[in-house]
């Protein structure tokens, strides 16, 4: 997998960090990143010696030193204010210490100093509410998918990004500026993550194109037929209740707070760049409130589950129906025909009666149920 260039420094700051995660494979990681052991075993080095910036193509002079003032301590959260708007007295002060500052001032000491500079408006304060809600145990246990709302380029293209973020650890996965939002973009863009990354347990999305269908919720999309068959779960959030996908969400206005307010991109290609730089802020440097200030970098793991270049083949019980989806996702069976996904045309299906419900049928693809047909209801 080659390197852009332009990207190297934020690829190379994400190896080290998933490398030095407690158990990872740096073999594997190696592979996954397209890089020689050699280098890999490098880069760890100057790391361990001299932290991020040694991975810089040019030594960068740390923020702040032992030696330095109060005023000087200061004029660096005045800095960091700067460089991130949307960062609050917390975030700040937590990411001085990591950055290896000791005279750090307390979060209340760093927010009082931004209402002194007049670096913290009435209404921010308002917008600062925390958000708590439930997370999955491990790394790749759930990763939630969508598209942010669109914004016009300067070229007067519309950009729609496409997100990932790793349930567990708030790890983004994906960032990327894309013009469609077609089946087409979005699977080019997870082959990539899945091949880095690996795979996950379950995916959430909506019922949105191009991954459900929002006239008839649940039912297979091209894109969720080859998630299935690569072993991947699928789930949709409730129609109207975007909250499901609540993380995602949660990270969409953090993006459109920290790097769409108040700017116009001239193209695709500058927009993507700004991705770029704040993907690693945002994954290795941010500090998480959700996460007691830790940044998702260090909560998560690359999936022991890697992706198999080969689908592997469509497999039922013995015990199961199986028919084949003809035309228009047509489906026949005991002299009846139904209607079912037009995506699965020409694909195996098995049909298995529900326990005590009568003429009840529930219809599998692979392992993910997609519907259920009525002997006495024909559809």
């Amino acid at each position: 997998m080659p390197w852009n260039p332009k990207d190297t420094m934020n690829l190379r700051l994400e190896f080290v960090h998933l490398a030095l995660q407690d158990g990872a494979n740096r073999r594997e990681l190696c592979r996954r990143f397209g890089i020689s052991p050699k280098t890999a075993y490098k880069w760890l080095a100057r790391h361990a010696q001299h932290g991020d910036p040694a991975l810089a193509d040019r030594p960068r002079r740390p923020l702040l030193s032992p030696a330095r003032t109060a005023p000087q301590i200061e004029q660096q959260v005045i800095e960091l204010r700067q460089a991130h708007p949307a960062w609050g007295g917390r975030k700040i002060s937590r990411r001085l210490r990591d950055l290896g500052h000791i005279e750090v001032p307390a979060p209340s000491t760093v927010t009082g100093i931004l209402h002194r500079h007049g670096l913290i408006s009435p209404a921010a304060s308002e917008a600062a509410t925390p958000w708590q809600r439930f997370e999955h145990a491990q790394p790749n246990d759930l990763w939630q998918m969508d598209f942010k709302g669109w914004f016009e380029l300067h070229n007067g293209q519309h950009c729609s990004p496409l997100t990932v973020l790793d349930d567990h650890s708030r790890f983004n996965l994906v960032l990327d500026a894309c013009v469609k939002t077609d089946t087409r973009t979005v699977h080019r863009h997870l082959l990539q993550t899945f091949r880095r990354y690996g795979l996950p347990l379950r995916m959430n999305t909506d019922n949105g194109s191009p991954w459900g269908s929002p006239s008839q919720p649940g039912q297979l999309s091209e894109l969720a037929i080859w998630l299935i068959r690569l072993g991947i779960r699928l789930s949709y959030s409730r129609v109207a209740h975007p909250q499901t996908n609540g993380k995602d969400e949660r990270f969409h206005r953090t993006l459109k707070a920290e790097v769409l307010y108040g700017r116009r991109f001239g193209n695709l290609r500058s927009a993507q760049q700004a991705f770029d730089a704040w993907r690693t802020v945002y994954n290795h440097q941010r500090p998480h409130q959700a996460l007691d200030m830790a940044t998702p970098g260090t909560r998560y793991r690359c999936s022991v589950r890697a992706y198999p270049e080969r689908l592997p083949p469509i497999e039922y019980g013995d015990s199961d129906t199986v028919v084949q989806v003809g035309w228009n996702g047509e489906l026949r069976f005991r002299s009846q025909r139904f209607k079912v996904s037009s995506a699965l045309h020409k694909l195996p299906v098995a049909i298995r009666p529900r326990a005590g419900a009568g003429n009840d049928y529930d219809l599998y693809f692979m392992h993910h149920r997609f519907g259920t047909i009525n002997l006495d209801q024909q559809n």
